[in-house]
């Protein structure tokens, strides 16, 4: 089965067994949860839009290990043509769920991983590239969700993993068998971890001889001995709980954030992609960081989209749209967005082919296009809220429209365009409020400042490679200085 289609995917989590805690209990089954069910729609709906034949292009391709049409999430690059396509089917997705649709970190480490573990067998002789490309089509055939691990809970920032107090704040090999390895620590922030069938492993930051034991990278099934999950509070979260859609803001979609325990887990040696060479989890880190940022360019883009229009139906719903600050607002929240797409689409034009056949974006304009998003989504944010008014936070709630007393007040004296019904800028100010500062805005905000790295690690990025001393040297040249 090359192509699930969304309610495949559905039934194919509740066949797992993927133990999940939410507000302090074991969620006995967790796709029904009215907390977790939109992120689910999320991921279902990459699934149902590789169905469409108008988006066959952007959704699917054609494998290069099996031959096959296959969902663009379970895809190796292999030209420039498909990381612009990959781009574009994260704007897709944006534009459809204006949420987090969660399966970009498990394609961004899919291609991370396939290149470094050419690298390291070219090095050193091991077998890690042929058991990926195994685990790949394994992938593909099954149309899997794959979650990307990369982020550890660290502990004390200034220490090196084997320096912490704790040495399980960085996941770690704490026995070598010879048919494989047990490892524990956990993995933090894990955007759709729950809504996974596995979770594949990466380190999550450049380590010495000393931190060989945390230089590991596998792949795992999410219902594994040993695994379980702590879904992730979100601001406004519990309004799911509720019963109702217009006070939730996006009734149908969301996304979720999970910590994943890993409890002395067993992985076998055909799963495992990095064991011990730790001169190489720099060069992986970096090279799915970059994927990851070129990511941005697109999903964030077609979230802001979806943001944009909200901005400018509550406009016409406040009976604003002539006002000259509005317009100019409109068109401010447009070029921020759209420069962030010409950032996904640059660094993608300008990608280059791995030693291992795979393409890589052009790193800098990667983190060119992150540090952008650590700022605009922000500023569209900002004004979008600018235009929606103060009665997005001080809405009474949707039971208050419908009482039978106080909602004839409600609907009085909260109507604004006496051609619009009360109730469509009842939803369009909630979906706002959802973007901006409910459970949305952990993807479109937070998440836009500290996924795929904080803005300091572009900066750094940036400074290695802006290639300063190369445009000393254009000046030097042009001026006929010869020191």
């Amino acid at each position: 089965m090359a192509l699930m289609t969304g309610e495949e995917y559905i039934q194919s989590l509740k066949k797992m067994k993927t133990k999940v805690y939410l507000m302090g209990e074991l969620v006995e089954n967790f796709t029904n949860h009215p907390m977790i069910r939109p992120s689910i729609n999320s991921v279902a709906a990459t699934y149902d839009l590789a169905h469409e034949e108008e988006h066959q292009n952007v959704m699917t391709a054609v494998s290069n290990i099996t031959g096959e049409r296959v969902n663009r999430f379970c895809h190796l690059h292999q030209n420039t043509e498909d990381l612009k396509n990959k781009v574009k089917m994260q704007r897709l997705l944006g534009q459809k769920t204006a949420s987090c649709f969660q399966r970009c970190v498990g394609m961004d480490a899919f291609n991370s991983i396939f290149s470094t573990t050419f690298e390291i067998d070219e090095k050193y002789g091991t077998t890690y590239h042929e058991r990926f490309k195994k685990y790949m089509k394994f992938v593909q055939d099954n149309d899997l969700t794959v979650d990307g691990a990369m982020t550890d809970p660290k502990g004390d920032r200034g220490l090196a993993p084997h320096q912490q107090a704790d040495l399980d704040l960085y996941l770690r090999v704490v026995e070598q068998r010879e048919d494989g390895i047990v490892v524990r620590g956990a993995k933090a922030h894990q955007t759709g971890a729950v809504n996974s069938h596995e979770h594949l492993i990466m380190p999550t930051i450049a380590m010495g001889e000393n931190d060989k034991d945390y230089a590991v990278s596998f792949s795992i099934p999410s219902d594994a001995p040993g695994i379980l999950m702590i879904y992730g509070r979100q601001s406004c979260d519990s309004r799911k709980l509720e019963g109702g859609h217009v006070d939730v803001g996006n009734p149908k979609f969301g996304g979720q954030e999970a910590l994943v325990v890993f409890n002395d887990v067993f992985i076998p040696n055909e799963r495992i992609y990095l064991n011990g060479e730790y001169e190489f989890a720099g060069l992986l880190v970096e090279r799915f960081a970059g994927y990851h940022r070129q990511s941005y360019g697109g999903c964030k883009v077609g979230v802001g989209d979806a943001l944009i229009g909200a901005a400018a139906l509550a406009a016409e719903y406040n009976g604003v749209t002539r006002a000259s600050h509005v317009k100019d607002k409109l068109i401010e929240m447009t070029h921020l967005n759209e420069t962030l797409y010409a950032c996904g689409l640059a660094c993608s034009t300008e990608g280059v082919p791995t030693k291992a056949g795979n393409y890589q974006i052009d790193l800098l304009l990667a983190n060119v296009c992150k540090q952008n998003v650590t700022r605009f989504p922000y500023e569209i944010a900002r004004l979008a809220e600018d235009i929606a008014g103060g009665l997005m936070v001080t809405m009474p709630t949707d039971i208050d429209f419908k009482h039978p007393v106080i909602g004839q007040y409600c609907n009085k004296y909260f109507a604004g365009n006496s051609k619009v019904p009360v109730e469509n800028r009842q939803k369009v100010l909630r979906f706002i409020e959802n973007l901006t500062l409910g459970a949305s805005a952990v993807g479109y905000r937070t998440e836009s400042m500290h996924g795929a790295g904080s803005p300091q690690a572009q900066r750094i990025m940036i400074s290695r490679q802006g290639n300063i001393e190369g445009k000393k040297q254009l000046v030097k040249d042009l001026t006929g200085i010869k020191k």
